[in-house]
């Protein structure tokens, strides 16, 4: 039993390594700011992690008006746009971390984040944070599950 079990684990580790040896592939939406030193996603493997998003008006660092509601259905907007570069949609998430400068607009948030995500729920954390960049009242990153065949 213990000999089957260290063939599958390391059949496994072998296959995650074959799977890796080509490295993490990157994706820079359009307009991202140059003074943005990372990447919109990163895909290793089966998974895509999607860098923190703002409600950017895109190509601009202009962020939507009219508070934590607007700016969350801007921010998925945005995060869709991401997610199209490596084949996926916003069903494709699994996980969610958002960010609000004022925990106070955690109903406005949810109201959008539930509109955009169209019954869909992915796991979620929501933290209050001191600010966000470009003034921003909320941020969201996410993960996503990338099926094999998923280009």
């Amino acid at each position: 039993m213990r000999r089957a079990l260290t063939a599958i684990c390391t059949a496994t580790a072998l296959a995650g390594l074959a799977s890796a040896q080509h490295g993490p592939q990157t994706y820079r939406v359009e307009g991202l700011p140059d003074w943005a030193p990372f990447s919109s996603a990163v895909r290793a493997g089966d998974m895509l992690y999607v860098s923190g998003h703002l409600g950017r008006h895109p190509g601009t660092t202009d962020i939507v008006e009219g508070g934590a509601g607007p700016e969350t259905a801007q921010t998925l907007a945005n995060i869709e746009t991401t997610l199209a570069l490596a084949g996926a949609t916003l069903q494709d998430l699994v996980s969610c971390t958002v960010y609000l400068t004022d925990i106070a607009d955690y109903d406005a948030m949810n109201e959008a984040y539930a509109a955009a995500l169209d019954g869909h729920q992915p796991a979620r954390v929501t933290a209050g944070v001191q600010a966000l960049a470009l003034g921003a009242r909320v941020e969201i990153a996410c993960v996503a599950y990338l099926p094999e065949g998923v280009e």
